[in-house]
């Protein structure tokens, strides 16, 4: 993939945008010797709440700054009383994880192994777990002006609406200011391209051409059909 990608990069500018923060970007996309973002043009850490191009910080958002300690406070303190009442196979630590941009939360805990992962997403497929925390929340937070989006296997994000992952796209905008590059055409890549699903927003949205993938290598046969690579 790697390889792939830095092909790519002699035809286009390629970029990844994610829920997810830049530590954990790196575990998933950079390597040991070689930082992520000196593997794309555009790295956008939590749907692009924090962004770097060409590898040098671009601004950020925060979203205790936008909703306050107080909400905060009440909106974990609930997330925190739910998951104690859930009756789960497993459960396991790192239940709510804050980042700049957002909050994760996980029913079974983010240090879940990989094969307790599985078992949850295949357990969660059928009792719809997380859809109903997130109804939960909705009819609890609904003053609030926040978005549930459900991405990955074990997890849902929580961010203020208008945050997801479209919000990068004023980074890729604002090119033509910076440096007179106008992106006319941007292709997106992702698997959770359904409504309530994290990539559904920039999937759907019109400055985006959008394609449905399953797995990486579904991804590369599809870029190389693309870019002639």
């Amino acid at each position: 993939m790697l390889q792939l990608l830095s092909a790519l990069r002699h035809k286009c500018a390629v970029g990844f945008v994610g829920g997810s923060n830049l530590v954990k970007q790196q575990e998933q996309l950079g390597t040991p010797s070689l930082p992520v973002t000196a593997l794309f043009d555009f790295c956008f850490a939590e749907n692009g709440l924090t962004a770097y191009r060409l590898g040098q910080p671009l601004g950020s958002s925060s979203f205790i700054e936008w909703l306050g300690e107080d909400r905060y406070k009440a909106l974990v303190n609930f997330v925190l009383r739910y998951i104690a009442d859930l009756d789960l196979p497993v459960k396991r630590g790192t239940f709510v994880e804050f980042r700049n941009g957002m909050v994760n939360i996980s029913p079974i805990g983010r240090n879940a192994t990989v094969l307790e992962r599985n078992a949850y997403e295949a357990y969660d497929l059928t009792h719809h777990v997380r859809r109903d925390f997130i109804a939960a929340l909705q009819a609890r937070f609904a003053d609030y002006g926040l978005t549930y989006s459900i991405g990955g296997q074990i997890s849902f994000d929580v961010f203020p609406a208008g945050w997801n992952k479209t919000f990068c796209l004023r980074h890729v905008e604002a090119e033509k200011e910076r440096s007179g590059v106008e992106y006319t055409t941007i292709h997106f890549f992702g698997d959770k391209t359904g409504k309530g699903g994290n990539d559904y927003e920039i999937f759907e949205d019109g400055r985006t051409v959008g394609h449905v993938v399953k797995s990486p290598e579904d991804t590369m046969r599809i870029v190389k059909e693309l870019f002639e690579l």
